[in-house]
């Protein structure tokens, strides 16, 4: 079963709760998907597929990609994403669709994007330094202070956080859960905030480290009491 699935950004919207609470969420638009490549552990070393986008518009592609689509009989797409495949499945094999309802409402998933790029920043704002003294003309605001010293080691030493290109990064933002799965549509709504901006590819997966859900509280006779989880099979 493939674990993962290719997606656009659309932006971002609330949905409400029939009791009237409202939750941020972002929408996905995801797949569909198309395999164009298979690996085993047989021939790869691994369990895995490369998935591409299928998009309305035609993609085009160089001459060695076209030779690696036309082996798997699906048309060129202009993104490709590999995800693993979970074990016990069925046989995945080139030209297979992947759609959204391989999610369901409720599941935590991961979501892998490129954040939004910030260009050249100072220290204040892409590490945050607290800076100098804003008054008594101390002429030292924003600046890094100190690199190291002059005598030893006589150089700056490796990774000294400096000013520089802040953003753009690849960014995974892990258990999220799904609010809604729109299987006519093809969409993914997600709470809360995932990277990059509207427009930005994202990689959709189900969450390797899932998050424990939250036991419910009941109030009982003024009292607040936390409801307990039926014992499993053979614990007293």
């Amino acid at each position: 079963m493939v674990t993962g699935i290719i997606g656009r950004k659309i932006g971002m919207t609330q949905v409400f709760d029939p009791d009237g609470t409202v939750h941020p969420a972002t929408v996905i638009k995801a797949g569909p998907c198309v395999i164009v490549q298979a690996k085993n552990a047989q021939t790869d070393g691994y369990e895995a597929v490369q998935l591409g986008l299928v998009e309305g518009r035609p993609a085009k592609v160089g001459k060695p990609l076209v030779g690696h689509y036309k082996k798997a009989g699906v048309p060129p797409t202009r993104v490709r994403r590999e995800v693993s495949v979970a074990t016990g499945g069925d046989p995945l094999k080139a030209g297979d669709q992947v759609l959204v309802n391989i999610f369901a409402d409720g599941e935590r998933v991961d979501v892998i994007g490129t954040g939004r790029g910030k260009g050249f920043q100072g220290v204040v704002r892409r590490h945050h330094f607290a800076g100098g003294a804003a008054t008594h003309g101390s002429m030292f605001h924003r600046a890094p202070g100190s690199i190291g010293a002059s005598s030893f080691p006589s150089r700056v030493v490796k990774g000294m956080r400096a000013a520089g290109r802040m953003g753009g990064d690849r960014v995974t933002v892990r258990n999220l859960k799904i609010v809604q799965v729109d299987g006519d549509n093809n969409l993914l709504l997600i709470h809360g905030a995932v990277p990059g901006a509207p427009g930005t590819y994202l990689v959709v997966r189900k969450a390797i480290a899932a998050k424990k859900e939250v036991v419910p509280q009941v109030e009982k006779a003024g009292k607040t009491t936390v409801a307990k989880k039926p014992a499993a099979k053979g614990k007293k």
